[in-house]
């Protein structure tokens, strides 16, 4: 009789367990916020689909900010199922806010680290799916037309060589470029950091305002230079483009996330779609010549061609800056502020004074004047200046300035027109400086 009874609770638990096996089978429309573009989005959702019967991918996309901002708009709706984007801190945001839900992948052979990074949030909030690094990508054939040299590093962006043959997209608009300005503010430190970020800029044709705007114009040729997410580069070398990447000394490597939203509708598909970017078929789909990103899976790579970057066992990647994505989360708003009322909303006035210290710098190669230098170098710290130093752009007052909400708060308008006003005091005071040096050199 005992054995009876065993027998049949040992049946109905399994009948139960495949009962809700079939019950969480995942069916129907997952929905997806992502910042990748469509060459990304496209061959990935395929596989999946083809992967996962009887599952449809729904891909909205749209910028890393606009997409949090959705996300925390549209939460209560239960309207998305998936977080996909580049940008670690942009996930740290939103598991701050409560915004996603814990979940431990089933997938193995996935390493704890990439470089000194873990490649999952520690909570399990959201889990690494690609690797990530950052640099500069040029147009060869553009670059011999131009007699521009191949640059190694951010500073040779500043040089004269290079005034007008530069682009980047704005911070504000792409997490994969606030994480590019971020990591030099990590690497060089916060006023050294500025300094690189503005002399560049000074040589920018244009800030776009997606990321993939950059990378599409190097490849036509209606720009020389991008600064860019690896990828762009690598998977425009895969189409025949003539371009080249490199990465420079102040770089960093981390991973590129997904994760799944809180009160997702489709939970089980969003489960499904984890597992299949992580899993060695969706690693793969990564190895695509459209595609050409990092996987994670250490495994993957023996099917990747000899050249293929490998963050495992390249020694250019082991050198890389470790990123720290809590200081990045606490002042994103504050550097993406900063760039916009620094640099974008002010690039006509900071490629007009650069021009001239090139000018004048053309002048002193040709008869040194200790007189037109100090009025250079004066013009230069003047450029260089800035309006909060990096504890007051990580203090809790600047922080509560940029509440993300629709409409600005009275605090934010103030604090943008105080620092718009700053930069159009100090180029207009280094234009002087640097017209009188010029003045001098001649």
């Amino acid at each position: 009789m005992i054995t009876r009874r065993i027998a049949l609770a040992t049946a109905l638990g399994f009948s139960l367990a495949t009962s809700a096996a079939f019950a969480q089978a995942p069916a129907g429309k997952v929905t997806v916020v992502t910042s990748f573009s469509k060459d990304v989005t496209d061959p990935i959702k395929k596989a999946f689909e083809k992967a996962t019967p009887g599952v449809t991918l729904e891909v909205q996309n749209r910028n890393t900010n606009a997409g949090v901002k959705y996300l925390e708009e549209t939460n209560a709706n239960n309207q998305v199922d998936l977080f996909w984007a580049s940008a670690p801190d942009a996930f740290e945001v939103l598991k701050g806010k409560q915004l996603l839900t814990a979940y431990k992948p089933r997938a193995t052979g996935i390493p704890e680290k990439i470089g000194s990074y873990p490649i999952n949030d520690p909570q399990g909030f959201y889990s690494g799916f690609a690797a990530s690094g950052y640099g500069i990508m040029w147009n060869e054939r553009y670059a011999k037309a131009n007699k521009l040299p191949e640059p190694k590093d951010w500073q040779d962006l500043a040089k004269p060589v290079f005034y007008d043959h530069v682009s980047i997209a704005s911070p504000a608009r792409s997490g994969t470029t606030h994480l590019t300005i971020e990591t030099i503010l990590q690497g060089e430190g916060w006023d050294k950091g500025w300094r690189t970020i503005k002399e560049m800029s000074g040589n920018f044709r244009t800030i776009t305002d997606r990321s993939f705007g950059v990378p599409e114009a190097v490849n036509s040729g209606q720009v020389g230079v991008g600064i860019v997410i690896d990828f762009f580069a690598f998977s425009a070398q895969a189409s025949g483009f003539p371009v080249k990447f490199v990465y420079p000394s102040v770089t960093t490597v981390v991973p590129a996330n997904v994760g799944i939203v809180t009160n997702a509708p489709n939970k089980a598909a969003a489960e499904a779609f984890v597992e299949f970017l992580l899993s060695p078929a969706g690693q793969e789909v990564l190895l695509e010549p459209g595609i050409r990103r990092l996987p994670v899976n250490p495994a993957v790579y023996a099917k990747a061609g000899a050249d293929y970057p490998n963050p495992f066992t390249d020694p250019r990647f082991q050198k890389m800056i470790g990123f720290d994505v809590d200081k990045s989360e606490a002042r994103t708003a504050v550097v993406d502020t900063l760039f916009d009322q620094l640099i974008s909303f002010q690039l006509d006035a900071l490629k007009g004074v650069t021009k001239t210290l090139h000018e004048v710098d053309t002048a002193l190669a040709r008869k040194p004047s200790p007189q037109a230098r100090a009025l250079a170098d004066e013009a230069r710290s003047l450029i260089a200046a800035l309006p909060v130093t990096e504890a007051q752009a990580a203090s809790a007052e600047l922080r509560g300035a940029f509440t993300g909400a629709k409409e600005k708060g009275a605090r934010q308008a103030e604090v943008e027109s105080q620092w718009a006003s700053f930069a159009r005091d100090n180029y207009g005071k280094a234009k002087a400086k640097a017209e009188e040096a010029l003045k001098a050199a001649r």
